[in-house]
């Protein structure tokens, strides 16, 4: 058999030499390789982790919520009108974030009054609680209460002493689903909390027409977004630990629904 010896070239590797008439040339260390060692694994290429010319990307990296120990992330700013800092969506709201600018006619106060203001400034927009049906709101949701335990969700991590079990029913349906809320929470982290979890679209960080926001099922009473659930149990509005609320998607005027039944 004839040889060629000047035809194709050896592989670089010591252990091989091979002469191979289709050589390989590797891109990283730009030396001469066999079919067997032509990948950067196959000859340990000393050059297979360099990296040219490292560009850093200097752009922004996500948005940290402002709030001390809170790391969650957004990819926008959520900016607080008042204050002008950037939160999470959790956070966005003055009493959620303890607003430095929150006016103190509108921090949560542990009284009934307090509810009771809110309620009497919106006198013509919105009629007053009426009790709707024969049953006793207050032991209704008692005996609700019992079946809202047994299947409820809502975020790990709240204590059992600040749990309030509420059944839900969402936005132009007839769905109902159990879920159980901190007391310290705000009207407005419950709304976002409840979309979320039931999946339900929500544009009330938008300028969209329609927020969604919560009344109670009994009387149609909007629940103020700024109030805590605490002060509205502590208050005359009839909401209990075992209610029925209703999220709806509402234009701003809308501060009471008279025909719960449509």
């Amino acid at each position: 058999m004839a040889e060629f010896p000047h035809v194709g070239k050896q592989c670089s590797v010591d252990t091989c030499k091979q002469l191979d008439f289709l050589p390989f040339e590797c891109d990283g260390c730009e030396k001469i390789y066999c079919l067997n060692h032509r990948t950067k694994d196959g000859h340990n290429c000393s050059r297979s982790c360099v990296k040219d010319n490292p560009v850093e990307y200097t752009g922004e990296k996500g948005f940290t919520c402002m709030l001390e120990n809170c790391h969650s992330r957004e990819l926008t700013p959520v900016l607080c009108p008042h204050c002008s800092r950037s939160f999470c969506l959790s956070h966005r709201h003055q009493q959620d974030h303890r607003c430095e600018k929150l006016d103190l006619s509108v921090k949560v106060s542990k009284t009934a009054e307090h509810v009771k203001q809110i309620l009497e400034s919106k006198k013509g927009k919105i009629g007053p609680p009426k009790h709707r049906g024969s049953k006793n709101p207050k032991m209704a949701a008692k005996v609700a209460l019992m079946k809202l335990k047994q299947h409820a969700v809502g975020e790990k991590g709240i204590p059992e002493c600040e749990k309030i079990h509420l059944s839900v029913q969402l936005p132009a349906s007839q769905t109902h689903k159990a879920m159980y809320f901190s007391k310290k929470w705000t009207i407005g982290r419950m709304i976002d909390f409840a979309a979320s979890t039931a999946g339900v679209t929500n544009l009330n960080n938008t300028a969209a027409e329609k927020k969604l926001r919560l009344f109670v099922s009994d009387s149609g009473a909007l629940l103020p977004v700024e109030v805590s659930l605490e002060t509205l149990l502590e208050g005359e509005v009839q909401l209990y630990n075992g209610s029925s609320v209703l999220l709806e998607n509402v234009t701003p005027d809308c501060h009471n629904i008279y025909d719960l039944h449509s």
